[in-house]
């Protein structure tokens, strides 16, 4: 694969009206960061609200300049090609207003011809699964509808990149779902998707690599699969007992075990592989103890930006 988005020591200062922390009066949204992203893959940003990466994402897409460092998009400056690379790609903000009169296919029609082109509302309502409600207005749509329409209104020039801003913040589960779904058909027809977020899961569902952001700069640069499998090795298992363990339980497990934190009534283990739980589950019935609460946890980006940051994350 070829890169699309080449992003180069990237910063954004803004004035302040009163002294920041170390005393100036400077603010930095975005702190040197710098990533690729390459043709045909979904690219995450992950961090919680404040991270910087509405700003960065701004950037690129030529809403806003930055301070310093160099950012290019489908081989264009960002600064001097700005109106060539808006044409080449799509863009869905993290809130948008529209025309209140008009219907959805007039919308479309109406940002079709923003860029010159005729593109057939019907299809793209068909697409993003709102066929039927092609003469209504926005103001009747639930949320998720509202969601799929915004990103139906970046299609309509047929991108080549598509840059999705929290697509699902305020969603219900169901909504997310069908979110997700659609930016999986949008990036099965060959679209680069570049998407900011603060939901873990999100992250770990669509991107097939996610730049872990926070505090205005990039902390990794990973698979979400690599980036959970190098923090550990282990599984977590924890249950409550009905009693305290006798010495020795776990005589002849040892090598499957890492370690063992024993504080009546809760017992949690680090065991290096699934296939040992059975053998866990058969000791304790063995012992005649009761036990409840069985939970089996294996690690997540969560626990990787816990790691890289020494804070929970906080969406």
């Amino acid at each position: 694969m070829s890169s699309v988005i080449e992003v180069q020591n990237l910063k954004k200062s803004y004035t302040v009206a009163r002294p920041t922390e170390n005393g100036g009066r400077e603010f930095e949204a975005v702190r040197g960061v710098g990533f690729s992203v390459e043709k045909g893959e979904i690219f995450g940003i992950l961090g919680p609200n404040g991270a910087g990466k509405t700003t960065t994402l701004e950037i690129i897409e030529g809403i806003k300049q930055q301070t310093s460092g160099r950012v290019t998009v489908l081989g264009l400056n960002n600064i001097t090609n700005s109106q060539d690379i808006k044409k080449r790609i799509g863009v869905q903000l993290q809130s948008s207003e529209y025309l209140p009169a008009l219907s959805l296919v007039e919308l479309l029609n109406l940002f079709g011809s923003l860029y010159g082109l005729r593109k057939d509302p019907h299809q793209l309502l068909g697409f993003v699964g709102l066929q039927e409600k092609a003469s209504e207005r926005v103001k009747s749509l639930s949320g998720g509808q509202k969601q799929r329409f915004t990103i139906a209104t970046s299609l309509v020039n047929d991108p080549e990149i598509i840059f999705l801003d929290e697509p699902t913040t305020g969603l219900d589960p169901r909504a997310r779902r069908d979110v997700w779904n659609l930016i999986k058909q949008i990036n099965g027809r060959g679209v680069t998707v570049v998407m900011t977020t603060h939901y873990m899961e999100e992250a770990e569902f669509l991107c097939n690599r996610v730049a872990i952001m926070d505090h205005g700069r990039i902390l990794k640069i990973d698979e979400p699969k690599r980036l959970i499998n190098d923090l550990s090795h282990t599984t977590q298992v924890s249950f409550l007992t009905s009693v305290e363990l006798p010495a020795g339980i776990w005589s002849g497990l040892e090598e499957h075990i890492e370690k063992v934190y024993n504080q009546h009534p809760k017992v949690v283990l680090e065991v290096k592989s699934l296939d040992i739980i059975g053998r866990l589950v058969e000791t304790l019935k063995q012992h005649s103890i009761g036990f409840s609460g069985f939970t089996v946890k294996t690690a997540s980006l969560e626990d990787v930006y816990l790691d890289l940051t020494g804070k929970a994350y906080e969406e």
